[in-house]
């Protein structure tokens, strides 16, 4: 059975000049180690926030590395240097709004100027590529959602939907650890365990 390759992108002028560490990459790491269950690999890209580099980065992560996910960090705000928004959805055969709505709806949840993101998600042959949030914290608050005191979901987070966005769009079957992010699928589409 091949590997499930996840492609991660962290695009910053000077986390990609070495002016300061990033942050990015290690966080989305991190995140999907405590919720995947599913054997992975992670292809990782510290880029500058430059349209034409970022355009090459994903079709490079889906076309030739093949990763069925293409997550990235970074350059998703108005600032005009931040351009990932538009180099995704220039390498984008569809585009998935409805990721980048919620992303809004659990960081509005923080701040006001969660309205001033700009992440999109978009799917290339068969696979997704989603922009998230630069902080760490907000990155993982938007992959996994809201939880009340006694750990109940009370608003979803994306990655909820992303294992039958990939079964949909026939990339690899994810598992996911149930206590951090519990996947949806019909039954139809759920696989038994073993």
């Amino acid at each position: 059975m091949a590997i499930l390759k996840i492609g991660l992108v962290s695009i910053s002028d000077r986390a990609s000049t070495g002016v300061y560490q990033d942050l990015g990459l290690p966080a989305l790491s991190d995140w999907l180690g405590t919720v995947l269950i599913t054997p992975w690999q992670a292809i990782t890209r510290l880029i500058p926030d430059e349209q034409a580099e970022i355009e090459a980065t994903l079709r490079e992560l889906v076309d030739d590395e093949t990763c069925a996910l293409v997550l990235t960090t970074g350059g998703t705000g108005p600032a005009l240097r931040d351009v990932t928004p538009e180099a995704t959805l220039a390498v984008g055969e569809r585009v998935m709004p409805g990721f980048g709505e919620q992303m809004r709806q659990i960081s509005l949840q923080f701040v006001p100027t969660a309205i001033l993101s700009r992440q999109v998600a978009v799917i290339r042959k068969q696979s997704l590529i989603i922009n998230l949030p630069g902080q760490p914290k907000a990155i993982k608050q938007t992959l996994e959602g809201l939880k009340d005191a006694e750990g109940q979901q009370t608003v979803h987070g994306i990655f909820a939907a992303v294992p039958y966005c990939l079964d949909l769009i026939g990339a690899p079957y994810i598992e996911t650890n149930e206590s951090v992010v519990k996947a949806f699928r019909p039954k139809s589409a759920q696989k038994s365990a073993g």
